[in-house]
């Protein structure tokens, strides 16, 4: 009598749950969502390992977690020293004080990382 090995079948899901499993952990998000402005010369950049969020009423977002403007430099300090490639982009939200914005960039190179990026939407986008 002739059965179905059913162990081929089982290797291939497991490996495609291997798959999505570890390729989930590489997608980065701040934990937060923002409304970003439009840009004419907005440019598509792939890489920006460290992301940044900050919120309207001015709240930081790092790690999916709140974080103060200290804060923000020690996080950038320890993982600058893990990873030195490491590039950042900083989220801010339309309605964000400049002000703000312009601290967390002072943070950020002020713990090593000197390739800041500001995330916009394209212009119709």
């Amino acid at each position: 009598m002739a059965e179905i090995d059913l162990a081929p079948m089982l290797d291939f899901i497991m490996n495609l749950l291997i798959f999505f499993i570890i390729t989930t952990s590489f997608v980065k998000q701040t934990g937060v969502k923002v409304t970003q402005e439009e840009a004419y010369t907005a440019e598509y950049k792939e890489n920006g390992n460290i992301l940044i969020a900050i919120r309207p009423n001015g709240d930081i977002w790092m790690d999916r977690r709140k974080v103060t403007l200290p804060e923000v430099r020690a996080t950038i300090e320890r993982m600058h020293a893990e990873r030195p490639e490491d590039t950042v982009i900083i989220t801010a939200d339309k309605t964000a004080e400049n002000g703000v914005l312009v601290k967390v960039m002072d943070q950020v190179r002020s713990g090593g990382i000197e390739s800041v990026s500001l995330a916009t939407l394209a212009q119709g986008g």
